[in-house]
């Protein structure tokens, strides 16, 4: 029997902390002056949000081990695809306070090491996504995927319309939107340009059935339920 004790096994906590350090560890340092101005500036929040990426990082990974127990720390430390996603979703996160695009870069990491992930090309694809558009993009997607759960949820109530365009329940349900047509336009043309949804009809007038008929492609959902929750 030997004497050398065996070396503790890691836990969610120290692969999370392991990955987001290599990540903040990689970023360019600059010296002399400019490096203690620009660290009395951005030194305190940089640190802020690492910490409060690590957290949700970790959470993550014990997710990962809820839902497949078979996925352990070291299991998962050997899986290049997912720790290429966990390390490219925490150079995200560090950009970012807007909590919409933590969430979802959480739950993509969590997304990443489930069996039926999308290929390594997706997932960077996916989370460049995230990256490139904003809380308002990812809302405008995951409410025309399904319209009337979104109004379920966040108990909606719609006239009784016989006949409308997708662009009139838009504006009912997000009354931020309403007379922001410009605005919204652009948000669905970018989604349409990154093919998450489909092109035109918008504003064209049709039956009540079709004014609240998903409108996001395959690609679209695809990446909704990588970003999401599962």
């Amino acid at each position: 029997m030997s004497d050398i004790p065996e070396e503790p096994k890691k836990s969610a906590g120290d692969v999370a902390y392991a990955v987001a350090k290599a990540a903040v560890s990689a970023a360019p340092v600059v010296g002399g002056p400019a490096a203690e101005m620009l660290g009395l500036i951005f030194g305190p929040p940089l640190e802020k949000r690492r910490e409060k990426w690590l957290g949700q990082l970790a959470d993550a990974v014990k997710e990962v081990q809820e839902k497949a127990a078979e996925l352990t720390p070291e299991k998962l430390s050997q899986n290049e695809a997912f720790i290429t996603t966990a390390l490219h979703a925490t150079e995200i996160a560090l950009r970012t306070h807007q909590q919409e695009k933590l969430g979802a870069l959480r739950n993509a990491v969590v997304s990443a090491a489930l069996p039926g992930a999308p290929d390594e090309t997706m997932q960077q694809i996916f989370l460049n996504h995230v990256d490139n558009l904003t809380p308002w993009h990812l809302r405008v997607l995951a409410f025309f995927d399904n319209s009337q759960d979104w109004a379920r949820r966040h108990k909606i109530t719609y006239p009784s319309w016989t006949m409308g365009s997708p662009g009139i329940v838009l504006e009912q349900s997000m009354p931020e939107l309403a007379g922001r047509r410009g605005f919204y336009d652009q948000i669905v043309s970018d989604l349409e340009q990154r093919g998450l949804m489909p092109g035109g009809g918008l504003h064209t007038t049709m039956t009540a059935h079709g004014m609240f008929s998903p409108r996001t492609t395959p690609l679209g959902r695809q990446f909704l339920e990588f970003i999401s929750r599962q």
